[in-house]
């Protein structure tokens, strides 16, 4: 586990940061960006469930969607571990933390679950209808920029093939979830092709 005693240590005042296992990197560094676009990701959902607490009705569904995102955040920290971690058979007594496929089926499950509650898209739809409709479609954007990072990372270092699989399925979990917090779509904007012309 992490213990911090202090928040600021000065390492990275010359542009540099420190990876999980060691080395150091500049801050632009595409595995940073990768990661720290995962943690973007995350805050946007931390957003989303502060919006959700005060404008949904507290009943199951509401505590249904609460417990899962709160365990996406959670998995989104460990998918910043993972990244921060250089992809390699582990040699040592302490395995680097990784995603795992149980992770990325749990949001498969999920997506099952929530999408056969929901009528079929007869259309695209825009980011909106409600207000914790509108703050999930933003963190499946940012999830969509972690997945365009970290497969710009996978083409020049090794990453975990799962972990892309995970912010890949994320962002269709966040997708559902939100047409779900839209009354079950009712209240999705639909997308009219040329209809603003």
């Amino acid at each position: 586990m992490v213990k911090l005693t202090r928040i600021y240590t000065k390492g990275g005042d010359k542009g540099l940061t420190s990876l999980g296992r060691g080395g150091r990197v500049p801050k632009h560094d595409l595995r940073v960006e990768a990661y720290g676009t995962v943690d973007e990701a995350n805050s946007t959902i931390g957003m989303a469930r502060a919006v959700i607490a005060r404008t949904v009705k507290k009943d199951r569904r509401r505590h249904d969607v609460e417990a899962m995102l709160a365990r996406i955040q959670n998995d989104l920290f460990d998918l910043g571990a993972d990244l921060c971690t250089l992809f390699a058979k582990d040699k040592t007594d302490r395995p680097a933390l990784r995603i795992v496929p149980s992770q990325t089926e749990r949001l498969e499950r999920e997506i099952d679950a929530m999408n056969a509650e929901l009528a079929p898209l007869t259309s695209f739809i825009l980011p909106g209808g409600s207000e914790a409709a509108a703050h999930l479609h933003l963190a499946r954007t940012v999830a969509r920029r972690a997945e365009r990072r970290m497969t710009q990372l996978a083409a020049k270092q090794a990453v975990n093939p799962e972990a892309i699989k995970y912010i890949n399925r994320l962002s269709d979990h966040l997708f559902v979830l939100g047409r779900r917090l839209n009354e079950n779509g009712a209240a999705d904007v639909l997308w009219v092709p040329g209809g603003a012309r």
